[in-house]
């Protein structure tokens, strides 16, 4: 059961490390969290393709 949870948040960070922006992210946590919100949709959405 809780392998099936983690493995998807666990492949969501694998895939968040190839966008670049997070390397030079220097912003508030507030901003940060939303822009890492953002990017997991946009992954999750490319993974499902």
């Amino acid at each position: 059961m809780l392998a099936s949870v983690r493995a998807p948040v666990e492949h969501g960070f694998a895939h968040l490390k190839n966008w670049r922006v997070l390397t030079k992210l220097r912003t508030d946590p507030k901003s940060a969290t939303a822009l890492v919100r953002a990017l997991l949709v946009l992954t999750n959405r490319e993974i499902a393709r």
